[in-house]
């Protein structure tokens, strides 16, 4: 197996790389970037290329490791047991799998995307340290030993909110997705809309590659922005003579809510053009 990429998403020859890597090592991969820079979208698409199924475990700073391997509800079993209920006879009709013993019990190797794993408790790494290197667990309610059958795909993605364990990071393959170039960005914009106007892109991503290089954005715009703002320039039929226009909207780019997401990032485009024009 070879990952290339797919039709509908380019990866670079390090991403490349990096995937094949992993998958030869038995090593979960471990993808940082910036938001937006097509991380998630990676696990998506490594699935379809091999035609397999995606599991994905999205986290949440509430999420425990232990939700990942099994959820025992005691609750429910004693409600059942005051009911009369016969299959409380059997503990496990209230053990629910959680995504990695679904992972583990594949009949064909899938691919088990943990999302945001950055979001969760800084314990949280180390708690699946020996279920992700051995790829098995104990279930203590049944005394069964849930081992994967085929050793999953595991991609992990951070948005480096906070450092993860080194002891989990010897355990992983890393790779941190650069953000594309110009060169890469069109080649990104030409799979989405293959039949764009070249004068709108060439515009669009002037404006872009400018606002992302003005010093003290609070959020620079991601990928899936820019695609989201030439969707709309598309829908409006924008001339693209007015992405340059410096007195439209006082100084914004049409449609500019696509790409600034606060109010301080807008006051400082608009401050900025007041100056030039000054």
């Amino acid at each position: 197996m070879l990952f290339t990429g797919t039709d509908s998403y380019i990866a670079t020859s390090a991403l490349q790389q990096a995937v094949n890597a992993a998958v030869i090592l038995e090593k979960p991969l471990l993808i940082k970037g910036e938001p937006g820079t097509g991380k998630t979208l990676l696990a998506e698409e490594l699935a379809k290329s091999l035609e397999t199924e995606l599991i994905q475990w999205h986290i949440k700073s509430t999420t425990k490791a232990q939700q990942g391997l099994y959820e025992y509800d005691a609750v429910s079993r004693l409600r059942d047991s005051q009911l009369g209920d016969p299959r409380v006879h059997d503990i496990k009709n209230y053990i629910k799998k959680g995504k990695l013993w679904q992972a583990f019990s594949a009949e064909k190797r899938p691919v088990l995307l943990i999302d945001e794993i950055d979001k969760a408790d800084i314990e949280f790494p180390n708690d699946l340290l020996l279920e992700l290197d051995k790829m098995e667990f104990h279930v203590y309610e049944t005394g069964e030993q849930v081992k994967a059958a085929i050793r999953p795909i595991v991609i992990i993605t951070s948005n480096n909110e906070k450092e993860l364990p080194d002891a989990f990071l010897r355990r992983c393959f890393f790779h941190y997705i650069d953000f594309p170039s110009l060169d890469e960005m069109e080649q990104i914009i030409d799979v989405h809309f293959p039949n764009i106007q070249q004068r709108l892109v060439k515009e669009a991503l002037e404006v872009f590659f400018k606002l992302r290089d003005i010093p003290g954005l609070k959020k620079k715009p991601s990928t899936s922005e820019l695609l989201d703002w030439l969707k709309l320039l598309m829908a409006d039929q924008i001339d693209p003579q007015v992405l340059q226009d410096k007195s439209h909207q006082g100084g914004l780019m049409p449609l500019f809510g696509a790409l600034l997401k606060n109010e301080q990032d807008v006051s400082l485009v608009e401050k900025l053009a007041f100056m030039a024009k000054r």
